[in-house]
């Protein structure tokens, strides 16, 4: 599929669902506004810029302004352009949940497990995390063990949709603050997992694991941890850790796929709560579109 049918699948794709129920999401304006340069237009274009590897807004404007002109030919001024997206950040979230509900759709019948794991969406990193003040309404201080990084920004938990030979389906997407502790997030999310098995890091070891698997039949295999003391695994434990390890593999591989995709981990541009939104549900939205329509197409 070359570019310009990309861009028409997306823009139609957004303009029905706009029509149905996204406009609802989107702030209303005064009567004196000019609207000529339409919602479906501003979410068609950072779609469409981010899934080119047009990253920063600026750069997406810019791509916009030099190319696209005569298919969109009320596009404002750049500072025009970025208050028109902050004031539609809320339409993000639910258009990667349809998007999901699209993609589920399409796996009727499939029954493998699940891989949950959860990655930062940094808005400074290391030593210039004391400093940061932005969004404080989600973000704050958190720590990825897994890339050995203290960061000030949010934590996306992903729960997947184990598939052969390829990467899982996202069947839940969720965001919190930096802080929040994988283990807390699964808390809250399990009681909807019935009849699952889960498989995870150590985090996700919970103290009332066996009670939730009478239960719920939720059966949840993670890494075995070593006791205070324990220098060295048994071969039965250290066997059933290589095993999950190597099962939720590919929900790592797909966090690689999103941030080759959209860079959605490097969040140092954003200056505001709604610029954050956009940036996170934005770039979520674009890489599961992709994933979903424009990649099958191609």
């Amino acid at each position: 599929m070359d570019w310009q049918d990309q861009l028409i699948t997306i823009y139609l794709y957004v303009c029905k669902h706009y029509e149905r129920n996204l406009w609802v999401y989107c702030q209303r304006m005064s009567n004196h506004t000019d609207l000529s340069f339409s919602d479906e237009e501003v979410i068609t274009l950072y779609l469409f810029g981010i899934i080119d590897k047009n990253w920063e807004i600026k750069q997406i404007y810019k791509y916009a302004d030099r190319h696209l002109r005569c298919w969109f030919p009320q596009l404002p001024s750049y500072v025009a352009f970025v208050q028109r997206l902050n004031r539609i950040s809320e339409v993000f979230a639910p258009l990667l949940e349809i998007i999901q509900e699209e993609q589920e759709k399409s796996r009727v019948g499939d029954t493998q497990s699940l891989l949950i794991d959860s990655f930062p969406v940094a808005l400074a990193k290391q030593g210039h995390r004391f400093k940061a003040c932005v969004a404080p309404e989600l973000a704050n201080h958190g720590y990825c063990s897994t890339k050995k990084l203290y960061f000030y920004g949010v934590r996306v938990h992903v729960i997947g949709r184990r598939q052969a030979g390829t990467l899982p389906s996202p069947e839940y997407i969720g965001v919190t603050e930096g802080s929040y502790h994988d283990g807390k997030m699964f808390d809250q999310i399990r009681p909807e997992l019935i009849n699952e098995e889960v498989f995870g890091d150590k985090a996700y070891q919970r103290p009332d694991a066996k009670e939730i698997q009478e239960l719920q039949n939720l059966n949840v295999l993670t890494p075995v941890k070593k006791e205070k003391g324990q220098k060295h695994l048994d071969a039965d434990e250290q066997w059933l850790s290589t095993v999950v390890s190597k099962v939720r593999q590919p929900i790592e591989t797909l966090f690689g796929w999103i941030e080759e995709k959209t860079g959605i981990e490097n969040a140092g541009k954003v200056r505001s709560y709604s610029g954050l939104m956009v940036h996170v549900f934005g770039r979520l939205a674009a890489a599961m579109f992709f994933w979903n329509k424009l990649r099958v197409c191609s």
